[in-house]
């Protein structure tokens, strides 16, 4: 993993061991020494924490106190042990979600080695070696093609569903969203842990709601007065009505978004892309094995050590005099950052790429292993070598339809890939494009 020297004062010293999250490259804020992390709008935080323990306080002075005693053996201390109960495992589940690695993957030290490409020509007849990595990569997940894409930020190709999330800055596994009330984003690490944030603040707002309700009736029955009456004794039950009425159509309807999201494995992202609107969804396994992805499995472990001792990286080797590397979006609109935005890097592919799985139309180009269309790449490089010969020079021409062997994906990604999809094999295609298979 890639770090830069740290600021503190043991560099300033001279040391050069720092632990991890001391030069993270992220926006991230560390806290405990790297023991929690929290995303770039933490502060947000202590609002939502107001946002539940404001209310549950007013419950618990002025309705759950006075129905303490109204119910006989004294059980109605029950209502108020339930909702302190609630309360607390709600915001345990709050700091869960927000305290820990989303799924943070790793950055790359230095980007893949790319391929020379026989370049332009400088004045004098110099030709300049350029470099240029392709921008998507094809895998299959449970028998059907996934592109994944170049990420400029982290010099790798992310795996399947992992997007950069603009605000932290990382490339995040299994990126849903990044919540602002939370101050983190939501991914393969801490989704489970949101939801059950999200649904248990729901089954709060509907206690306290329920139980305001209560407390009413039973004025209005004990002193035979109207329901209007009853209220305006209780001016407390009535604002936390009209409270917890509001917020549960915000939280209550997230609720049921999720719950649907969950049953038909999607994320947030995905779904507001309209990403499997046209075409199949290889995740999705049936409503019993999606629920059991993401209740039942055990949360994998984070790839990231932020309390690791590491020292300063050698800078990466200088490049022959006159070359020059090419990012997969040069000349075009960067789609680096997954926050919602359609694509914008030109029309090479389309309108119909808008994100490290969309799809690309049999008339363009297709990357596999750096093959392009059915021309083998001897065929290219002798086609171009006889031109250059008659012409005296090279001419410059793109790296895409040459073999990519320094800039396969690593293990790791197709690793990933498989975890997603099943267990991962290899397997030809006709015409000699190979590309990456993975099938349950």
């Amino acid at each position: 993993m890639y770090v830069v020297p740290s600021k503190n004062s043991d560099l300033a010293s001279g040391s050069t061991d720092f632990r991890v999250y001391e030069s993270w490259k992220g926006s991230n804020i560390f806290l405990f020494q790297g023991r929690l992390i929290f995303g770039p709008d933490v502060r947000s935080l202590f609002l939502t924490i107001f946002l539940i323990s404001a209310p549950v306080g007013v419950f618990c002075a002025f309705v759950a106190r006075k129905l303490m005693h109204v119910y006989p053996h004294n059980s109605g201390i029950l209502i108020l042990v339930v909702v302190v109960a609630l309360a607390v495992y709600d915001l345990v589940l709050l700091l869960m979600t927000s305290g820990r690695d989303p799924g943070i993957i790793p950055r790359n030290a230095h980007p893949p080695e790319p391929e020379v490409n026989d370049g332009s020509v400088e004045a004098g007849g110099v030709q300049t070696p350029q470099l240029r990595l392709p921008r998507v990569k094809e895998v299959q997940v449970n028998g059907i093609p996934v592109k994944i894409k170049y990420c400029d930020t982290c010099m790798l190709y992310r795996p399947p569903r992992c997007s950069h999330c603009s605000i932290c800055n990382n490339c995040v596994e299994r990126f849903d969203h990044h919540c602002p009330w939370v101050g983190q984003c939501i991914g393969l690490r801490n989704y489970r842990f949101f939801f059950m944030f999200v649904s248990t603040t729901t089954i709060l707002g509907i206690y306290i709601f329920a139980f305001c309700w209560v407390y009413i009736t039973r004025i209005k029955n004990a002193e035979d007065i109207s329901i209007w009456k009853a209220m305006v004794k209780t001016p407390a039950s009535m604002v936390l009505i009209i409270y917890t009425f509001i917020g549960l159509w915000f939280v209550g309807g997230l609720t049921a978004f999720h719950l649907y999201l969950i049953s038909t494995n999607q994320t947030t992202y995905e779904n507001f892309r309209y990403r499997y609107d046209r075409r199949a969804n290889p995740y999705n396994k049936g409503l019993v094995e999606n629920f059991k992805e993401i209740f039942w499995i055990s949360i994998l472990p984070s790839k990231n050590n932020f309390r690791a001792m590491v020292s300063e990286e050698a800078p990466p080797p200088s490049r022959p005099m006159g070359t020059g590397f090419i990012s997969p979006s040069m000349g075009k609109g960067t789609d680096d950052i997954e926050m919602g935005r359609k694509a914008t890097w030109g029309g090479e592919f389309g309108p119909g790429l808008e994100s490290n799985e969309g799809q690309l139309s049999d008339n363009e180009i297709l990357v596999k292993d750096g093959r392009l269309g059915e021309a083998s790449p001897a065929d290219i490089r002798g086609h171009v070598d006889e031109n250059a010969d008659r012409s005296g020079h090279h001419p410059r021409r793109s790296s895409w339809g040459r073999q990519s062997g320094n800039w396969e994906m690593s293990p790791e990604v197709l690793a990933l890939a498989a975890r997603v999809g099943g267990s991962s094999n290899s397997s030809g295609l006709p015409g000699g494009n190979h590309h990456t298979e993975v099938r349950q």
